[in-house]
């Protein structure tokens, strides 16, 4: 890559946010890459000393990496960037991270990428399984006593249709693991998905509207952004069957939430499985606690130790890469590279004494 050259940085200090560990300063997972760093010569790390909603410029002083779990990243944090070149999220989300304020603080943003599609696309299928059964319904009924059975029959997924808004790495490794299950074949809605790439996938390439009004199953697996905030409000909402069910792993914002309990309280739809909510931490659990076709996780149904060690090997290895004058996979924003200041900025840190 002519931004770097391949050339090895002399000294490369990399922060990791501080909630990514507990109060004795051991990592919260089990595993997270974090040993990826320690073996790669010129690589320093290192928690940060505190948890911000929003880091501050501060925070970045005297680093040329950070590793983040949670917290946003806005222009005001990268105002003095210095020598910093490189940001890398646990994770595949970044719409806390203002992307042209990177790109215009000569910072590459770097996201684990594929890293999270196995858990994600696992917790999606169990979650398919449970609603359809009842499986919270049924436990709440055991433990109150009540052994009416017959009001809470369950479905089974063959024969119904799976419709899927972002055809990316989770929703095909989703569409993959539902294969044994005899569904018909799924439906998509993604703009930068073609109908002969669908094809490809076995998948058919539709409008959203015809995705909703078609799917047994709608999940969601789309970035949020300008384009995708509020996408399924009330209209949306009232073209889906009414033995639908929506499933939201992706971000809260997606989903006018007002509208989907309107939904689910009057039983337009048959039920729905939420991960993720418009404001986190949730802090209003009440409004869904009358309603027994609803799943409800704090925004970690696919956290597993295979997700944090496979999120963290991407992430700590993207910032080694760079460190070590490698295109780093990854990459939100690669036009960064090959920006002169950029090039500058790389230029004196590989010169720079260790």
């Amino acid at each position: 890559m002519a931004a770097l050259d391949d050339q090895v940085a002399q000294r490369f200090r990399v922060a990791v946010t501080a909630d990514a560990f507990d109060a004795d300063g051991r990592p919260r997972f089990a595993e997270m890459g974090l040993e990826i760093l320690a073996r790669t010569p010129g690589v320093e790390y290192g928690p940060l000393a505190e948890h911000r909603p929003v880091l501050e410029a501060r925070h970045l002083e005297a680093l040329q990496g950070l590793l983040v779990l949670d917290g946003g990243v806005d222009a005001a944090t990268l105002s003095h960037s210095g020598e910093f070149l490189a940001l890398s999220r646990f994770g595949v989300g970044y719409d806390q991270i203002d992307v042209p304020a990177c790109t215009a603080a000569d910072v590459v943003l770097l996201i684990a990428s594929g890293a999270v599609d196995r858990s994600m696309a696992e917790a999606t299928v169990g979650w398919m399984i449970a609603i359809t059964h009842h499986a919270l319904l049924k436990d709440r009924m055991v433990r109150r006593g009540d052994w009416e059975r017959s009001r809470c029959v369950g479905v089974e997924l063959r024969d119904r249709t799976l419709g899927v808004i972002g055809l990316g790495g989770i929703a095909r490794e989703t569409i993959r693991l539902l294969a044994p299950f005899g569904m018909r074949p799924p439906l998509a809605c993604d703009p930068y998905v073609d109908a002969a790439a669908g094809a490809a996938l076995g998948v058919e390439m539709v409008d959203l509207d015809a995705l909703l009004a078609g799917a047994d199953f709608v999940s969601l697996h789309c970035p949020l952004n300008d384009s995708t905030r509020g996408l399924l409000g009330a209209r949306e909402l009232a073209l889906m069957k009414p033995d639908a069910y929506l499933i939201n792993t992706a971000r809260g914002g997606l989903v006018d939430e007002d509208a989907l309990l309107a939904s689910l309280t009057e039983e337009r739809i048959a039920g729905a499985a939420i991960d993720c909510f418009a404001d986190e931490p949730h802090t209003d659990p009440q409004r869904w606690q009358a309603l027994e076709n609803v799943i409800l996780a704090p925004h970690c149904i696919g956290w597993t130790d295979e997700l944090f060690r496979d999120m963290g090997r991407a992430a700590c290895r993207g910032i080694v890469d760079l460190a070590q004058g490698r295109r780093p996979h990854g990459m939100v924003n690669p036009e960064v590279l090959a920006k002169p200041s950029f090039q500058e900025k790389w230029r004196r840190l590989r010169l720079a004494p260790g």
